[in-house]
């Protein structure tokens, strides 16, 4: 499957992108860097930097705005490290980013591969939002929009693993809730993977995985180790450094993924609710004018864990 990155690197974020060119099953055409974990210029820095850590094939990158469509770019409860990547001080790269907006990029490689291409969100939602600005026939030439974004109440992990800045909230639909109201309303064919699933415990590497991380000499596999030191020498669990590859395994099998489709939009107002994914999930009186998406409920853990390890060693 050809599939656009749209992402922040971010640690998690870069493991992903490892994977994601690792699979035989996808085809990465794009990737374009959204503020988020870090603004969008050293967003797409890291970027370029991960795909020198790869030795991968040139592609194009673009950076979106430097600030969500609210205008408001909020503070990160949760730190990746000065670099954005756990501290691995990865020399910067000499490639180029394309001279096009993340927006244009967006539209422009959907559109030279209508009906045959995914969008992997792994960030706020900005760039998709100024997208469909230029171009809102796009729900109907992307296949699937998979987002890392949102708690939707499937687990008590939602909400116990809140990443955003109360406590209601994830972290990408906080940063830009304009731009996820939009996208939720936009009608593609959405998947939100979640807190639910994404932050849940079992994502924890296990023991096994970590032994073979460690005796790896592929960079992706050491770089792997590096962010499981760095977050669990803050007081994480392990499952910080893969969040994002949740949505990426998505797409590589998606029998891995329990789906659920909910009635859900999204909160742009009030301190203790702005970024809330709001699910109606009333038996009576729903509203059914709320978007329909889907989102992930449930997780083979042990086989998406098997298939991180894999790809990150091979």
């Amino acid at each position: 499957m050809k599939v656009l990155i749209d992402t922040d690197p971010g640690m998690d974020d870069a493991l992903a992108i490892s994977l994601a060119l690792k699979s035989a099953a996808l085809r990465v055409v794009a990737i374009t860097a959204v503020t988020g974990n870090l603004p969008s210029d050293r967003a797409a820095a890291n970027v370029l930097r991960v795909l020198d850590l790869l030795n991968a094939a040139e592609l194009p990158v673009a950076r979106g705005s430097l600030t969500p469509l609210g205008g408001h770019y909020p503070a990160d409860p949760f730190s990746h490290g000065t670099d954005g990547l756990a501290e691995s001080n990865l020399p910067a790269s000499a490639r180029a980013l394309d001279p096009r907006g993340a927006a244009q990029l967006i539209v422009d490689v959907v559109g030279e591969h209508a009906g045959e291409i995914a969008i992997c969100a792994l960030g706020p939602l900005t760039n998709i939002a100024q997208a469909l600005e230029l171009d809102p026939g796009l729900p109907a030439k992307v296949k699937q929009l998979t987002i890392i974004g949102g708690a939707f109440g499937a687990t008590p992990y939602a909400w116990s693993q809140a990443t955003g800045g109360n406590p209601t909230s994830e972290w990408n639909i906080h940063v830009d809730p304009e731009a996820a109201k939009i996208v939720f309303n936009a009608g593609f064919s959405l998947l939100g993977v979640g807190l639910d699933v994404a932050t849940h415990p079992q994502i924890n590497f296990r023991e096994g995985d970590m032994a073979r991380l460690r005796r790896s000499a592929r960079p992706e596999a050491q770089l792997a180790v590096r962010t499981v030191d760095f977050v669990q020498s803050r007081g994480y669990q392990s499952y910080c450094s893969l969040i994002d590859s949740t949505a990426v395994a998505a797409l590589i099998d998606p029998s891995l993924v329990t789906v659920e489709s909910v009635r859900c939009d999204v909160e742009t107002q009030g301190r203790l609710t702005r970024g809330m994914t709001v699910v109606d999930r009333r038996l009576h009186h729903r509203w059914e004018d709320l978007p329909q998406i889907a989102i992930a409920a449930g997780f083979d853990y042990p086989r998406f864990l098997d298939l991180v390890t894999a790809e990150l060693v091979k």
